[in-house]
This record gives C-alpha cells, structure tokens and sequence, in this order.
C-alpha cells in the first residue's frame, strides 16, 4: 500500500498545530496557568488549516486518507450505528472468514442484516481478518446471510472496506472469481432492500462483491475502484511508485462516482476525516441509513427490483449517448 506516514505530508501543517494545543494544555494543567485563549487560537488555526487542505485533496490523497489506520472500521460501527448486534458465523461449506462480518441488529428502530468487511485494530486482529481482503468463504457466508435475510423480508446493510478479495492461490482454487460473480447475480435479485455504504477502501471485485444494491453510499473520504492505484500502475507502466497518477487517471473519487452515477449519496465526513471524530461520523451514518430504509421498505418488492436493475443500467449510459453524438455530428470513433 505503501507508506501513508511519508506520503501524507499534506497533514503535516495541522498535525503541528495539535501539537502545540496539547503542549499548551499539558503545561496548563501541570502549572495551573489559565492558557484557554492562546488554545483557542490555535484550535480555530487548526480547523482553517483543515477546511483550506481537506478543499483540495487529490485522488491519491484521499486513497491515503481511506486507509488510515485509525480510520473507524466496521467494528466501530457496531457501536456508533448499530444494536443489539448477533453475529452469525460461517459460510456452510468450509469455514468462517474473519473478514468478513455478518449478523443481525438494529439500527433506528430497523432490523437489519449487517454484512461489512473488517480489517481489524491492532496486528494479531488485522492478520486474523487477513487484512480486510476476503477468502470466497467469506463472500459465501456473506451471500448466506443475504438469503436469510430475504426469507425473513429483513433489509441487508453493507459496510465495504477491503484493499480487494485475496488474490491467493489456494483463494482461486476455491472459486474466489465464480464466488464473487455469484454474488453480483443474486444480489440484483435478491426480494430485500440492500444498501451498501464505502467506509474506507472500496477495492476492485472484493468491494464489488457486497455492494450491489438499491442505494450505495460512500463516505467522503473513501474511494471506489475497479483495481488499487498501485496495480493500475503496475499494469500500466510497470511501476507501482507512480500509484499517485494512476489513482487521477481511475476516477474513484467520491465526486467523480457520483458524477458517473455509480454512487447515490456522498456522507460527508468530520472536518479533517473520519478517524478525527468518529462519534460524529457515526451519527451521520446512521442518519443517512434511517433515511435510506424508509424509503426502501416503503417500496412494493416488484419496484424496488425494478428500479434495482435500472439503476445499473443507466451507469454509464451517458458515455453511449456521447458516442452517438459525435458519430451524429460526423466525428471520427475514437474522439471529435
């Protein structure tokens, strides 16, 4: 993934100014001098440092930002957004995949299906989850735990953040590929409502395979692609260092998703992201997942389906008509 400590020197101007802050407290309080005021100042620096860096974030930057090991995973949301939660265990057919995380709760009054991949806090844990990049058991028991919740009529919600499926041997020889293309079939189908919300990394077909769904949110910092930066690069120039301009060339910022209309609701996050102030990211998700399942459960299932299946259709659709515009117009194929 490379080293975030070196590349994220855009944080640097800010981090030095919480720096001082808490100096200042600490001798505030160990000398019992009243500096509230010069803290102050520096505390109203700090957040138009942020408001001026966190405006103009570039691709790679927020790819950064989406990695963040203090960024709040799945496990922190079972606290901030969810209750009540049980968690069901694995896949009926070979074994349990601790990246992949399911069980029932509640969030806002909702019984829901949670289905979220989990990276895991200190080394033993994000080693036991294989870093947050699921077997195909784990997108088996994940497809599992859909299905009951279709014959139970309960809505599933998904929390994506993996760096993609393992990409493994023995993964392939268990199916990793077939699994994954299951889950995109029955999940366009599947008689529920789905929402799915990017919390971090969105990775290739390991994101993919939990986020079909009525409505995919991403949070703000967060980024959704068809490969990471490093192995575009990889592909494209034989150099995973130049992961930076590669990240530009996918589009798989938040604004440009939604612009591509492959995401529904951008979740904005805390000033300075996430991991800064998790309590109140977890009320914006949880706000925007009450909002989400009211209107979806409101749905008769024929409609939901329906408007499911069109809105995967239309993503894209505006690059075709741009095509039939510039052959309209007597432009060559490959450009005006």
């Amino acid at each position: 993934m490379g080293d975030t400590s070196v590349d994220r020197d855009f944080e640097k101007p800010i981090l030095e100014i919480e720096k001082r802050i808490e100096e200042l407290e600490a001798f505030s309080q160990k000398a019992g001098v009243d500096l509230s005021s010069e803290i102050e100042k520096l505390r109203a620096r700090a957040n138009e440092q942020k408001r001026e860096i966190f405006a103009r974030l570039n691709a790679w930057q927020r790819v950064l930002l989406a990695r963040d090991p203090n960024r709040p995973d799945s496990t922190d949301y079972l606290t901030l957004v969810f209750e009540d939660f049980l968690e069901l265990h694995g896949d009926r057919a070979v074994g349990d995949d601790g990246a992949m995380l399911t069980g029932l709760c509640r969030v806002g009054g909702f019984r829901v299906m949670l289905v979220a991949q989990r990276k895991g806090k200190s080394t033993k844990e994000r080693v036991a989850c294989n870093f947050g990049s699921p077997h195909p058991e784990g997108y088996r028991k994940a497809m599992e735990k859909m299905r009951l919740a279709e014959k139970f009529r309960i809505p599933v919600v998904t929390l994506v953040n993996t760096p993609g499926a393992y990409p493994g041997i023995g993964a392939e020889e268990r199916g990793q590929a077939f699994i994954i293309a299951k889950n995109l079939l029955e999940m366009s189908r599947l008689r529920t409502p789905i929402l799915s919300v990017v919390i971090g990394e969105g990775g290739s077909g390991g994101a993919l395979g939990i986020c079909v769904a009525d409505r995919l949110m991403i949070l703000q910092n967060a980024y959704l692609s068809v490969i990471s930066p490093e192995g575009c690069a990889a592909i494209l120039w034989r150099d995973a260092s130049k992961a930076p301009q590669a990240a530009e060339l996918l589009r798989l910022t938040p604004n440009e998703l939604k612009e591509l209309g492959v995401v529904d609701d951008i979740l904005p996050e805390p000033l300075g992201g996430a991991h800064r102030n998790p309590k109140e990211m977890g009320d914006t998700l949880k706000a925007a997942l009450v909002r989400a399942l009211d209107e979806a459960v409101a749905l008769p299932l024929d409609q939901l389906l329906e408007k499911r299946y069109e809105k995967y259709r239309r993503i894209g659709y505006f690059l075709e008509s741009e095509q039939r515009r510039l052959v309209a117009s007597g432009a060559p194929p490959g450009g005006p």
